[in-house]
């Protein structure tokens, strides 16, 4: 592998006449390409738009990393497939969290009760994405550990297909025309588009409809909750998020698998012996699997949390305490994370919250272009998500692939966020 030091960057960023001149060409690039976001400002209006943030120059990635990555992404895609069918496994792990979570608990009230009824819908669409660090190790050698994996909030696969264009350009436009020509090719929009397909044609109804993503000559809406909850019919008297559990709709995620990407389910995946009861004869899974885990720490009510609670309040740089949520921007770091434990130490509120071991990687330099924001060099660091996707009908697989891949990039000096959070920006691997 490449030494963390020498892993850092491709190549030093141009110097700022070039840069801004690279710059404005980019941007012009992006808005061509369509890395367009909607403004902070209006964001409920299509007619207005800007592009979205990203790096001027492709970022470095350590290619065995990044091979290693996608070869444990059909992995991750059997794990969440079969946490969301074990029932006994969900129950036990979120015990502790949903006396305290109503966010978790409102969910897992929904899980049960869709339950209880029996499942109106065989056909299952599974959207994930697994996000990595790359951790400088004491001995300097970087290794791929994960971040979280989630099957939610797994955004940005439209955007990021089309920023290698972008970042093409800006290369053969700086004279850096090889460079160019290493990018890898990356369509993730077109991998979850086949899954989505997949699903439709195993409902086997022509006139079926898709909301969000349109898809061949698969018609697609877009509604919100609300909408659904308004509009949308079964019975009388249910919330938004159980009328469409309820529903026959193959769902994305269904309400097992979301519960399945919670962090606390995240956190008792690492303990011995829990992989190969839920992987029973994948021995190779579960060691790509647990090759990609950094320390995970309970802070349940006992001796266990306890000790753990106790750690982290006297070394918060060491740790970050993440809650049960997706999509970036709720975890703490440092002197919050400290004043939070202190606060919660004897409660247990504390059990809403799983403690992670901070991964640290090496920063590389790079400019980040978001609108109406000053060009400048900044230190940073970035994050590898691998999308994965799959489709399950009754008990058998019948799809089982990984889908592409996203980097963002974000200044040191933030220690969460993302792209839509206003921290991240969009990147592209260069594997060195």
């Amino acid at each position: 592998r490449v030494p963390c030091a020498r892993s850092a960057a491709m190549a030093a960023p141009p110097e700022e006449p070039l840069a801004r001149e690279a710059a404005l060409l980019a941007v012009d690039a992006a808005l061509l390409a369509g890395v367009l976001m909607r403004t902070q400002e209006e964001p409920g209006a299509s007619q207005v738009v800007s592009y979205a943030p990203f790096t001027l120059l492709p970022s470095a990635v350590p290619s065995a990393l990044f091979e290693q990555a996608y070869a444990v992404q059909q992995d991750f895609n059997l794990l969440v497939d079969a946490i969301s069918q074990n029932k006994e496994f969900l129950e036990r792990t979120l015990a502790s969290t949903i006396k305290v979570d109503d966010f978790t608990a409102r969910l897992f009230r929904i899980y049960t009760q869709v339950l209880e009824e029996g499942l109106a819908q065989s056909v299952f669409l599974g959207i994930n994405r697994s996000d990595y660090m790359f951790d400088c190790g004491v001995d300097g050698t970087p290794a791929l550990k994960q971040i979280e994996i989630n099957t939610i909030a797994a955004s940005f696969g439209g955007l990021t297909s089309r920023t290698l264009a972008v970042h093409r350009q800006v290369l053969k436009m700086l004279g850096r025309t090889e460079e160019a020509s290493r990018l890898l090719p990356n369509n993730p929009a077109q991998g979850l588009a086949l899954g989505i397909a997949k699903a439709w044609e195993l409902y086997g109804s022509q006139s079926l409809v898709t909301l969000l993503l349109s898809y061949r000559n698969i018609r697609v809406i877009r509604k919100q909750f609300r909408d659904v909850f308004e509009k949308g019919s079964l019975d009388d008297n249910w919330e938004a998020r159980l009328l469409l559990e309820r529903s026959r709709a193959v769902k994305c995620p269904d309400i097992a698998t979301q519960l399945a990407g919670t962090k606390k389910v995240q956190q008792e995946l690492t303990r011995p012996g829990t992989l190969e009861k839920l992987l029973p004869g994948r021995a190779a899974s579960v060691a790509r699997i647990r090759a990609t885990f950094t320390g995970l720490y309970s802070l349940d009510l006992g001796e266990e949390g306890d000790k753990m609670a106790a750690k982290a309040i006297a070394d918060p740089d060491r740790f970050v305490l993440k809650p049960q949520r997706e999509g970036g921007g709720n975890n703490l770091y440092g002197e919050e994370l400290r004043h939070v434990l202190e606060k919660i130490k004897d409660s247990p509120e504390r059990t809403s919250y799983i403690l992670m071991d901070k991964i640290k990687p090496r920063p590389s330099k790079n400019y980040l272009l978001r609108p109406h924001t000053p060009l400048k060099v900044s230190e940073c660091i970035s994050e590898l998500g691998i999308f994965g996707v799959y489709v399950r009908q009754g008990k058998e697989l019948v799809l089982n692939e990984s889908a592409g891949h996203l980097l963002r990039t974000k200044a040191i000096e933030h220690a969460d966020g993302g792209v839509a959070a206003g921290v991240a920006v969009l990147d592209t691997p260069y594997l060195v």
